[in-house]
């Protein structure tokens, strides 16, 4: 990092270098003018780096700028005014040279305009140097505040997403990626309770795979994945509304949660989902019913009431799913 020296004065410039090169600072910086300290730092006189600046090179990272007042063309003020209206240099400390510090508009301005501080002339070597040390200290506090600001914010995210995948870990099936037993049954007592205190209606379809063991034990645990996957995709397109959740309930088992939902309404649902599971055609050569995959659901709906809980749904719909089953599944 370097400290960039601005005066139109080839004296001051020489005998700033010389008092900061005597305390131990190596790399300095000097410019004659204003324009020429903004081409070094890689800002436009309008804040914009153009083609022929970056033509020059990369442009240098400055840590402190040391400003005369009195400069041709673009004063010192109005120079540390651009520089600080840049990213490049909002947290940049500059240090104002000025003889006329009697003139305490001027001093206003200057602090107005970013200024971080201002030294008088003829220089004091002591003064020049304390207040040198003093913005660097600052200057390096502050980076170090904001590098940890960033580190912290960094931690922050990876803490939040680190939060939503453990979320979906245990709201979410691994091998279907829909809601998990443990996500339904929260979602199910949730929706009872709201369904008690609303008075709307409650609907649950219980769903199984038909002689789903015999196609696993004949195509193999892969294929069966895959066949479960393709059912429960299905099974979520059908479920069409936000507040409608389907989740994998056992092994081959899913379940449909459907608020504000009739015992009609929801038979038409399991029907669509039976008929589009029928129609993915996939090949199963062992089932009793058919000899592609079908699926049996049963379906149950009441106004759920204070004294009982949702057990009392899911006995129904599991009754109902056994009576599918025992017709002759699909």
């Amino acid at each position: 990092m370097s400290i960039l020296i601005v005066d139109d004065s080839r004296f001051n410039l020489r005998l700033l270098k010389s008092i900061l090169q005597e305390e131990g600072f190596s790399n300095i910086l000097t410019a004659t003018s204003a324009m020429e300290a903004f081409r070094l730092m890689g800002i436009h006189e309008d804040g914009i780096v153009t083609v022929a600046q970056e033509s020059q090179g990369p442009p240098t990272d400055v840590e402190l700028i040391l400003m005369d007042v009195i400069m041709p063309e673009i004063d010192g003020i109005e120079a540390c005014r651009r520089i600080k209206a840049h990213p490049k240099g909002a947290d940049l400390p500059i240090i104002i040279v000025t003889s006329n510090t009697d003139n305490k508009k001027m001093i206003e301005e200057a602090f107005a305009a970013g200024a971080t501080d201002y030294i008088p002339k003829p220089l004091n070597k002591v003064e020049l140097l304390a207040r040198i040390h003093n913005a660097l200290a600052l200057k390096r506090e502050m980076d170090r505040r904001k590098q940890r600001e960033k580190e912290l914010l960094e931690v922050t995210r990876q803490l939040e997403e680190a939060n939503r995948k453990l979320e979906r870990l245990t709201t979410q099936d691994d091998l279907t990626g829909i809601a998990n037993r443990r996500h339904f049954n929260r979602y199910l007592a949730r929706e009872w309770a709201r369904a008690v205190r609303e008075r709307q209606g409650l609907a649950l379809i219980l769903i199984d795979i038909d002689s789903f063991k015999p196609y696993n034990d004949h195509y193999g645990h892969p294929a069966g994945d895959e066949c479960l996957i393709k059912v429960a995709r299905i099974l979520q397109q059908t479920a069409k509304r936000p507040t409608d959740l389907v989740a994998r309930y056992g092994g081959e088992e899913f379940a449909v949660v459907l608020p504000h939902t009739s015992l009609e309404g929801a038979a038409i649902v399991a029907e669509q989902m039976r008929e589009l599971v029928a129609g993915l055609k996939i090949e199963h050569q062992y089932a009793r019913a058919e000899k592609h995959i079908t699926i049996s659901a049963g379906v149950a709906a009441t106004l759920p009431e204070k004294t009982q809980d949702a057990r009392v749904l899911l006995q129904a719909a599991d009754e109902a799913l056994y009576a599918a089953k025992k017709a002759g599944r699909d």
